[in-house]
C-alpha cells in the first residue's frame, strides 16, 4: 500500500472510532450502564434487566449483607414448598416472597417470630381466626390464649373495609397468613432487598406501627432519655453490628430492638417479642402474663447494661403502681358500663352507643398510654396523654350515665351512634371499598 493509502486508512479509521465514542457517549445512560462483572457475581443475571427496570432493587440490594455474603436474586425468589411457581425470564421464581423463603437460611429467628405475638395474634386482632388453619390457631392458642380463636374486631363492621385496608391492615400484615401456609413477612421490620439489621434497630421502623393514640410507643421513647440520648448520639453507634456480637460499645444508648430484642453482650436475642415482658399492657386491664418472671428477668439482664439493680427494682416497682392504679380506674369504667348493660339501658352490640365510645377511648387511649409511659419513661405520656385523659374521660362516662338512666326513668330512649346499622350504608362500607385489596 502506498503512503498516500496508508494515510486515508488511517485518517478514517481514526474517524470511525472518534465517531464510535462520541455516539456512544450520546446514548441514554440506561442503554450504557450495565452491571459490572461484580454485581452480576453477587445478584445473578436479575440485575442485566433490573438495573434498567426496577434499579432502585438493585441499589438497595447493593447495600445489603446478603450481597456481600454472595447471596443471589433466586437464592430468596425461588419457590419454596406451597409456593405457586412462576416462569419469569427463564427463571422459576415464586409470585410472593414470605416467611418461608426467609426460613431457609433464618430458621431460629422465623420459629421465634411465630411464637410472638407480631405471627397470628396481629392478624387476629383485626379479621379474627377466619383467615387460619385449624393446625395454625391451635399453635397459636397454645401459646396466647384467646389471641387468635376470637371473633374480628368490632370496630371493622362499624368503619367498613375501606378504613380496614389502607389502616388496620397495613400494621397488622405483619401477622398475615400467606397462601404457602406461613405467616408473615420479615420485610416489615427488614424491608425489601436490603434486608438490614441496622433498619430493624430504628425505634421508626417499630413505630411505623408502635405510634398514635393507642399505643404510642414512638412518641413516649422519643421523650425519654433513652430517646433524646440516641437522636445525640446516633451518628457514632453501630447499628449494624451482628446481632449475637452486640455491645454496649456499639449502641451504647437502648432503641426498642436493643430491650426486646437484641442479644446485648452475650444476652439471648430474639425475635420473639413477648420474652421481655411481663404484663398484658394492651389489655384494657393489665394482668401478669404466665411467664411474668421471666419476662422480667429477661428484661432486667438488658437493664443491668447500663443501670444498677437498686435503680432497676425502684423502676419496675414505681412501673407496676401505674399498672395496678389504671388497672383500678378502668375497673370502674367497666363496672359501670356493665351495670348500664344489666338494666337493660345499652343494647348488646358493641359501638352503637356514645357512651360505649367515652368508655373506649378511656382504657384504649388513656389508659394504656399511662402504663406504656411508665414503662418507657415518658413522665408526659403518664400524666397529660395518659392518666388526665382517663380522668376525663370517667368524668364524661358519668354524666352519660346519669343522663341514660334518667331519659330511661322517663320512658325516653337512649341516642345512638351516628353508624347505620346497615352495613353498606356506613361510610367506607363495601361500596366504598371496592376498589381496594381484601
Amino acid at each position: 500500500m502506498s503512503f498516500r493509502g496508508l494515510f486515508i486508512a488511517v485518517m478514517l479509521s481514526t474517524a470511525m472510532i472518534v465517531s464510535a465514542f462520541v455516539l456512544q457517549s450520546k446514548r441514554p445512560r440506561i442503554e450504557t450502564d450495565r452491571p459490572s462483572a461484580d454485581l452480576v457475581k453477587a445478584t445473578g443475571k436479575c440485575a442485566d434487566c433490573h438495573r434498567h427496570e426496577t434499579s432502585a432493587v438493585v441499589h438497595e440490594f447493593e447495600m445489603s449483607l446478603h450481597s456481600r455474603k454472595g447471596v443471589t436474586c433466586l437464592d430468596c425468589h425461588q419457590p419454596t414448598k406451597g409456593q405457586e411457581p412462576y416462569d419469569h425470564k427463564g427463571f422459576t421464581i415464586t409470585r410472593k416472597l414470605t416467611s418461608s423463603n426467609c426460613r431457609s437460611c433464618h430458621e431460629k429467628q422465623v420459629d421465634e417470630y411465630m411464637r410472638s405475638r407480631h405471627a397470628a395474634p396481629a392478624w387476629a386482632a383485626v379479621t379474627g381466626k377466619a383467615d387460619f388453619t385449624p393446625e395454625q390457631i391451635a399453635f397459636s392458642e397454645a401459646i396466647h390464649k384467646g389471641a387468635v380463636d376470637r371473633p374480628p374486631h368490632p370496630l371493622t363492621a362499624v368503619e367498613g373495609l375501606a378504613a380496614v385496608n389502607k389502616g388496620c391492615r397495613q400494621c397488622h400484615d405483619v401477622g398475615k397468613p400467606n397462601p404457602d401456609g406461613s405467616i408473615g413477612s420479615c420485610t416489615a421490620c427488614h424491608a425489601r432487598h436490603v434486608a438490614s439489621v441496622e433498619l430493624a434497630r430504628l425505634p421508626e421502623t417499630c413505630g411505623q406501627c408502635h405510634m398514635g393514640p393507642d399505643h404510642s410507643q414512638l412518641e413516649i421513647y422519643h421523650e425519654s432519655k433513652h430517646g433524646v440520648l440516641f437522636n445525640a448520639q446516633r451518628s457514632g453507634m453501630n447499628l449494624s453490628a451482628r446481632p449475637e456480637k452486640l455491645s454496649t460499645e456499639d449502641m451504647p444508648v437502648p432503641t426498642c430492638a436493643t430491650c426486646h430484642m437484641s442479644g446485648l453482650e452475650g444476652e439471648k436475642f430474639t425475635h420473639d417479642v413477648t420474652e421481655r415482658l411481663s404484663y398484658f399492657l394492651f389489655a384494657s386491664v393489665s394482668d401478669r402474663r404466665p411467664t411474668y418472671e421471666a419476662g422480667r428477668r429477661n428484661m432486667k439482664a438488658i437493664c443491668l447494661k447500663c443501670h444498677t439493680n437498686p435503680k432497676i427494682q425502684e423502676f419496675y416497682g414505681s412501673a407496676e403502681g401505674v399498672v395496678r392504679s389504671t388497672n383500678k380506674l378502668v375497673k370502674e369504667a367497666d363496672e359501670i358500663i356493665a351495670g348500664l348493660r344489666k338494666d337493660n339501658l345499652l343494647t348488646p352490640e358493641p359501638f352503637d352507643e356514645p357512651i360505649e365510645y367515652i368508655h373506649f377511648d378511656l382504657w384504649h387511649y388513656g389508659g394504656r398510654t399511662a402504663k406504656h409511659g411508665a414503662y418507657m419513661g415518658g413522665a408526659d405520656f403518664v400524666q397529660w396523654h395518659g392518666y388526665y385523659e382517663i380522668v376525663n374521660k370517667m368524668a364524661e362516662l358519668k354524666k352519660s350515665a346519669e343522663e341514660i338512666r334518667a331519659r330511661a326513668s322517663k320512658g325516653e330512649a337512649a341516642p345512638k351512634a351516628a353508624a347505620s346499622s346497615d352495613p353498606s350504608a356506613r361510610p367506607g362500607g363495601a361500596a366504598d371499598a371496592s376498589g381496594a385489596s381484601k
